[in-house]
Formats: C-alpha cells, structure tokens, sequence
C-alpha cells in the first residue's frame, strides 16, 4: 500500500501532518511533507485525532471541462487551452464532514476530481520541468450551484461557497497515469461517473506549468484537473463517494439547513 500522508488535528486543537498506519495510529511529522517534515516519536492513536484535509492551501486552482465528454455534456466545445477559476481555501471540508447545501440554490452538483499538490514555489515552469513538481495527489469533489452558475456568467459564486470543495482524505506520492475515477452515490452500485484520468485533454503537467506561467505556486496549493462526464444533482442527505484507484476513497454527505427567517 503506498504511503499516506495526512493532516490531523488531536484533543487540544492542535494541528500536525503525519504518516498514516494501517492500524490507522498517525506518526507524527515535524513539518509539511512538501517542506521537508520528518518523522518523530510521537504516535497518536485512532481515537486521539480528528481527520483533516490533507493540506491548506493558500489558494485553489481549478481546470473547468478538462475531459471531452464532460464538455460534450454541457453543451460546450473543448477549450483550445486549459480554462482557470479559483475557488477559495474556505471551500475545503475534510472527508466525511458535510456539504451545506446553500439556500441560495435549487441545482447544486457533485463534480468528482482529481487533485494535484504542489510541492514546491513554481514559476514559468515548462511542462517537463513541473512532472518534478507534483508532490502528491488527493481526491477532490468540485461541488457546484450549476443554476447560480449559469446565472452569475461566471463562476465565483457557484463554486465558492463553504464546503463546496471537500477534499482527502489523504495524498500518496505516486498515481498511475491510467487511474480510473469512479463517482458513487448513495447505496447505487453503478457509478455516475467512471472514467480514467488519462483521458483528461490537458495533462497534470502541461497543467502545472500553464498555472505557473500566470500565477506563483506555493507549496500545499491544490489544481484539481477537471471532471468527467457524469455529473448530477445532490439532494438533501445524498452521500457522495469519489473514488480513484490508488488513492482511495473521498465520502461526504449533503446537509440542507433551514433559515428560521
């Protein structure tokens, strides 16, 4: 089993990065992985920590129709060069905490991703220079308000509010490059979205380096790559399960809450 790193926070609210065991006990590192942290002796027990994101980053790029039938299904043609939006930090929820579904929307939509993590400051790299640069990989889910989406003519809002981009639930430092990505949801046996990540147009790392000729990329920032075709309504309730072979599994739940206004 390849090695997973993850953020964890224990009783007195403090925060760390560590290897997980199988016995799921956390080795505790002295620093950020991407930063060079180390090991130390202290071991925290299952029950000794909560599950983070497995980072924090100090921004969150994304990639809009980065597979061919995803922007075939939105009634859109391909871009010719990889199409950017932020998505703020404030987004990220850790694995199994839920996602609030916002009063403001009647359509919002899972979108399950991959997630690349940079290892290091990044700037004007070419693509064979950023293969280096990929630390890691995670699960994402870009969760979506698609009606505020087509409203608003741009993205801000519908992406961006609280909870709209769970992340994890940990990073391993290598993926195969066929990788199949698989969205689940509820008890259905059938995935509602399935498709291999190599099917993306624009590569992880023709993607890191068309970034990084536009903005600095700081170490724990997170590019997720894009959704493939599949992509559905939640309701209130809904568990969503993102899986990519390799990684793991990343699983949420939709939580309405009702305004007493």
């Amino acid at each position: 089993m390849a090695q997973r790193y993850v953020r964890i926070q224990n009783s007195q609210g403090q925060t760390f990065y560590g290897l997980l065991q199988p016995d799921r006990n956390v080795q505790v590192l002295d620093a950020p992985p991407w930063l060079g942290g180390q090991p130390t002796e202290l071991i925290l027990e299952g029950e000794e920590y909560n599950l983070l994101a497995p980072c924090a980053p100090s921004k969150i790029i994304a990639v809009g129709k980065n597979y061919s039938a995803h922007a075939e299904e939105m009634g859109t043609p391909v871009p010719t060069e990889p199409l950017l939006f932020l998505k703020p930090p404030t987004t990220i929820i850790a694995h199994h905490k839920p996602i609030i579904y916002p009063s403001q929307s009647q359509q919002v939509e899972y979108e399950g991703e991959l997630a690349l993590v940079i290892g290091d400051r990044l700037r004007s790299l070419s693509p064979e220079e950023a293969e280096s640069k990929i630390w890691g990989y995670t699960i994402a889910n870009d969760v979506t308000a698609r009606d505020l989406q087509r409203k608003d003519n741009q993205w801000t809002r519908a992406k961006g509010f609280d909870s709209f981009c769970p992340l994890g639930p940990w990073i391993v430092r290598e993926l195969s490059a066929g990788a199949s990505l698989q969205t689940f949801i509820n008890e259905e046996r059938e995935p509602r979205q399935s498709a291999s990540i190599e099917q993306m147009v624009f590569s992880p790392t023709v993607l890191v380096s068309y970034i990084s000729q536009i903005m600095t990329l700081l170490p724990g920032d997170i590019i997720l790559t894009g959704t493939p075709q599949g992509v559905g309504e939640l309701q209130n309730g809904d568990r969503i399960c993102i899986k990519i072979e390799g990684i793991g599994s990343l699983e949420n739940s939709v939580q309405q809450i009702t305004s007493n206004k």
